[in-house]
C-alpha cells in the first residue's frame, strides 16, 4: 500500500516542482525600467525662429519657390521655437560637416544623460551587463558603444549591441533585443542608449522631399536602465508587458518612401517620398492586427467579433448597394483601444503623423496632448521623441500604479514597433520638462514663422524682392 501511495506521491510532487520552476523561471525573464534620462542640449544651441531663418538665407541652392515651401512646411509642423540643433549650424558649418562634428554631438549626449542616470539611480558602470546603442546615421570607428564603454570604464565582460540604419523605430528594436537576453540570463542590468546625429545629415540642397527633414528632425537622446533582478522590482518605474515588430521592407513603395540618398547633384539627404502615408498606414494596421489580442480584454475583442460578424451578414443581405456612390472609406480602427491602455506614448513624427494615428484609434486631444507638446518643445528627435512623450506624461503626474502605456513608433524600412507597459507605482519625475511644464499646453501652438515671413507668400517676381534686414 506504501509502495503504491509513492507510485503516486513522487510524480505528482515532481509536476509540482516542474510547475515552481517553471512560474520562478518565468519571473526571472520579466523586463522592468529602473529610471529613464531624456537629454536637454545647452541653451546656445536653441533654435528661434529668426536663427531658422538665417539657415534657410545662408543655404544658397534655395529659390523663391522652396522658400515658400519652407514657410508652409515650418509654420504646419507642430514644432516650436525651443527645440535644439548640432553645433556646427551654429558655427555655420552645416554644409561642410566633420567627423568630429558628429563624434562631439555624440559625446555631449553621453556625457550628460548617461552620467546623470547612473548617479541618480545609484547604478556603477561597472554593474552594468548589457549595453545597447542605437545611432542610426552615424557609424564610426570604434564604435559609439566602445566610446560610451571607454568614457565610463564598464566591464571587459559587458555584451555589446550597437545598432545603425534602424531610423525612429529604433528604441524600441533595442529593447526587444535586451527583452530577448532577458529570458535567457538572470539577474542583468541593460543599458539602453538611443539617440541621432544631426550634424553630418543637415541637407543642403533644394529637393523638397529631402528638405522636410531639416524642418522636422531635432536634437535630442535618452539613455533607459533596465533590469530583470527581482530584487529591484520595487523600484522599478515600468513593466514590459508585449512588444511586436512590423516590418514592410520587402515592400518597394514602403521601402523607397522613407530612404537616405543623394539628390540630382550629389548632395547627401533623407527623402521622404509621397507614398509615406501610405506605407505607413499599411505597416501600422499589420501591426495593430498582432498586438490587439495581446493588450485588449476579451470583452473588447467579443465585441469587434460580433460587430464584424453582423457587417458580413448585412452586406450580404444588401447586394444590391453599391460602394460608387462616393461614399468615403472610414481609417477608423473598429476596436476601442481605450478598453485595454490608459495613455498612448506616440512617436512625434510630425503634426499629420499624431493627427492620423489619432484618427485611426479614435484618440481624445487629451490622449494626444503629451506628443502634441513634445513634437513643439523638443521636436522630432528621431528614436528618443517617445522617452520625451513619455516624459511628459510623468511631468504632469498622469502616471499612476497600474496604468497601462501603450508605445507606437515609425521607423524606415518601412517599419512600425509597438509595445506596452505597466506602471509598477505612481511617478512624477519632470525630468527634462522641469523649467518649462507648467507652460504647457500653451494657450496656442501657432508658429511665428507665418507672421514673419508671410510677406514671402506675396511675392510673385523671384527676381525682385528684398529680405528683412536681419536675414541679410
Amino acid at each position: 500500500m506504501e509502495f503504491l501511495s509513492l507510485l503516486y506521491v513522487v510524480p505528482a510532487l515532481y509536476i509540482c516542482f516542474l510547475i515552481w520552476k517553471l512560474y520562478d523561471q518565468k519571473r526571472d525573464q520579466e523586463c522592468y525600467i529602473l529610471d529613464y534620462q531624456c537629454y536637454k542640449p545647452t541653451q546656445d544651441r536653441m533654435l528661434g525662429t529668426e536663427f531658422c531663418g538665417k539657415i534657410i538665407r545662408r543655404t544658397k541652392n534655395l529659390g523663391l519657390d522652396e522658400y515658400k515651401f519652407l514657410l508652409k512646411a515650418v509654420v504646419s509642423s507642430g514644432i516650436g521655437e525651443q527645440t535644439y540643433a548640432p553645433r556646427n549650424v551654429f558655427e555655420g558649418r552645416e554644409s561642410s560637416p566633420t567627423l568630429n562634428d558628429g563624434i562631439s554631438e555624440m559625446e555631449e549626449f553621453f556625457n550628460d544623460s548617461i552620467a546623470k542616470l547612473l548617479a541618480r539611480s545609484a547604478i556603477s558602470p561597472s554593474e552594468i551587463d548589457i549595453l545597447v546603442v542605437n545611432i542610426s546615421m552615424l557609424a564610426i570607428l570604434p564604435s559609439l558603444s566602445s566610446r560610451i564603454i571607454n568614457r565610463y570604464k564598464m566591464r571587459h565582460d559587458v555584451k555589446v549591441y550597437n545598432l545603425t540604419g534602424m531610423g525612429c523605430s529604433a528604441s524600441l528594436i533595442s529593447l526587444d533585443i535586451v527583452k530577448n537576453i532577458f529570458k535567457s540570463q538572470r539577474n542583468k542590468l541593460a543599458l539602453l542608449v538611443t539617440s541621432e546625429s544631426l550634424s553630418p545629415n543637415w541637407y543642403t540642397g533644394n529637393d523638397r522631399s529631402m528638405i522636410l527633414a531639416n524642418c522636422l528632425f531635432r536634437s535630442g537622446g535618452c539613455s533607459i536602465l533596465l533590469t530583470n533582478k527581482r530584487s529591484l522590482k520595487n523600484r522599478s518605474i515600468l513593466k514590459l508587458k508585449c512588444l511586436v515588430r512590423t516590418h514592410h521592407g520587402a515592400r518597394e513603395d514602403s521601402y523607397n518612401c522613407c530612404i537616405q540618398k543623394e539628390d540630382e547633384q550629389g548632395r547627401l539627404g533623407f527623402h521622404l517620398g509621397k507614398t509615406l502615408p501610405k506605407a505607413a498606414t499599411k505597416v501600422f494596421v499589420d501591426n495593430l492586427r498582432v498586438i490587439s489580442p495581446k493588450i485588449l480584454p476579451t470583452r473588447e475583442l467579443l465585441r469587434f467579433l460580433l460587430v464584424l460578424l453582423f457587417n458580413k451578414l448585412k452586406i450580404a443581405t444588401s447586394s444590391s448597394k453599391s460602394y460608387s456612390g462616393g461614399a468615403t472609406k472610414s481609417t477608423k480602427s473598429p476596436l476601442n483601444f481605450k478598453t485595454g491602455v490608459d495613455h498612448f506614448c506616440l512617436h512625434t513624427g510630425g503634426k499629420a503623423v499624431i493627427d492620423g494615428i489619432g484618427m485611426s484609434l479614435d484618440l481624445s486631444e487629451y490622449d494626444l496632448e503629451p506628443a502634441r507638446m513634445t513634437l513643439h518643445r523638443f521636436g522630432n528627435t528621431s528614436a528618443s521623441s517617445l522617452w520625451y512623450v513619455l516624459g511628459y506624461m510623468e511631468a504632469k503626474k498622469r502616471l499612476k500604479k497600474g496604468d497601462r502605456v501603450f508605445m507606437i513608433s515609425f521607423g524606415a524600412g518601412f517599419k512600425c514597433n509597438s509595445c506596452l507597459w505597466e506602471v509598477m507605482k505612481d511617478v512624477g519625475d519632470a525630468n527634462v520638462w522641469e523649467d518649462c511644464i507648467d507652460n504647457y499646453p500653451p494657450k496656442s501652438l501657432v508658429n511665428p514663422f507665418m507672421e514673419k515671413y508671410s510677406w514671402v507668400n506675396e511675392v510673385e517676381d523671384p527676381n525682385n524682392y528684398d529680405l528683412p534686414e536681419f536675414l541679410k
